[in-house]
């Protein structure tokens, strides 16, 4: 019996679910950012608010919901290939999908409906579970890529216990517990994640577009950049937020000394490589904001600057970018930035930029924290409607899943 055409290949169905998720945050977020910074309307009332405040929610379901379904939809799809395998039978991918896609069916009902969050969370927990087991097999397996998928599967395992801890927080656990799968999820799994693949994918892409471009990875800048990742984080749960300086800076070293080694003026004259570069761009600045925040000692000076910096600046810009890459390149479509891409990656990088500024004394921050959620609602609204249709179609003839 042949399979669904949204079965077809791991991206297929994890982008789509990635898209309505980012489009269900953000239209919440912009309700909350709308009632509660910018006082445009009344405050929304949630079941789901009552005792985890709306921005725990906010980083919950983008850190661990979001930008984990376009993870696992691309390491998924690309992973064997770097470990020279043929593609993931369905039964190593399509359990996690139904996993977390159930899972974040039924955390949303908590908006609604009291005390579901902890069980929609276990099940996303699952999901993740089931997707680091198969990330560790492949790593096991000798091939060009083990580097790469070893990091990723490290990675995913920490992004597991976030998730355990965001759903102890939502069975009754203190607030902590929430604000500790935060931070896991951004410096145990998302900036670890999309480091290892910007330092597989990016100079790989650039070299198939730009005739003599040189790939160049340089491993030791990749493994400074997931230590000092990994160090910030810990020094962030011990509560040490002012020396993590010490880890910050070298890794904003190695991020500015890989983007140094990547960049091409060709590439940003070429629009479906620009939207590649122009996010890692992001990484080095970034960090350097959290270095400059930690060193001054006063986590309320830049507020939320350097956080949105990067995941704004840097994780949705390069998500944006490489989930278009790979579905262009697994439905047979010509390899290009389209105009509905290119607004909706300007619409991001907009974003980032008021979402940083909303943390400028002076300045009418609500109204900026709510024009950057409806511009990332916007964009990813655009997008959605250039690429979520792929998903559900087969490819032309001969085109690779």
């Amino acid at each position: 019996m042949p399979r669904p055409f949204i079965l077809g290949a791991p991206h297929r169905p994890l982008f789509l679910a990635g898209t309505l998720q980012a489009l269900a945050v953000m239209g919440f977020w912009m309700l909350e950012t709308g009632g509660h910074y910018a006082g445009l309307w009344a405050v929304p009332q949630w079941s789901l608010t009552a005792r985890i405040p709306p921005s725990l929610i906010h980083g919950m379901f983008i850190s661990l919901g979001v930008f984990p379904f376009f993870v696992f939809g691309f390491i998924l799809t690309a992973g064997p290939r770097w470990q020279g395998r043929g593609d993931l039978p369905p039964a190593d991918y399509v359990p996690a999908v139904l996993l977390l896609a159930v899972g974040w069916l039924v955390s949303w009902l908590a908006l609604a409906v009291p005390n579901v969050l902890a069980a929609g969370l276990g099940l996303v927990a699952l999901g993740w579970g089931r997707v680091a087991i198969t990330l560790t097999r492949l790593a096991r397996i000798r091939g060009a890529g083990g580097e790469h998928i070893r990091y990723v599967a490290g990675a995913t395992w920490l992004g597991t216990a976030a998730v355990a801890a965001c759903m102890a927080c939502a069975a009754g656990a203190p607030l902590s517990a929430g604000r500790l799968g935060l931070t896991l999820a951004v410096w145990g799994f998302l900036l670890p994640v999309f480091a290892t693949v910007a330092h597989r994918m990016l100079p790989f892409f650039t070299a198939s577009a730009l005739r003599g471009y040189v790939v160049r990875r340089p491993a030791w800048a990749l493994r400074i950049l997931l230590a000092g990742s990994l160090a910030h984080g810990a020094l962030s749960v011990a509560g040490a937020t002012s020396w993590s300086w010490l880890a910050d800076v070298p890794a904003l070293l190695a991020a500015a000394h890989l983007s140094r080694v990547w960049w091409s003026r060709d590439a940003l004259a070429n629009r479906m490589l620009a939207v590649l570069h122009i996010p890692f761009a992001w990484l080095a600045p970034a960090l350097a904001l959290f270095a400059v925040q930690s060193a001054v000692g006063d986590i309320s000076w830049l507020g939320q600057a350097p956080l949105h910096a990067l995941t704004l600046g840097f994780f949705a810009s390069m998500l944006l970018g490489m989930a278009t890459r790979v579905s262009l390149g697994h439905s047979g479509q010509p390899i290009a930035a389209n105009a509905a891409l290119w607004a909706a990656f300007w619409m991001i990088q907009t974003a980032a930029v008021v979402r940083i500024t909303a943390e400028v004394p002076g300045v009418h921050g609500g109204v900026l924290i709510w024009l950057s959620s409806l511009l990332w609602l916007v964009a990813f609204g655009l997008w959605a409607s250039r690429h979520a249709w792929t998903y559900w179609r087969p490819n032309p003839a001969g085109a690779p899943e």
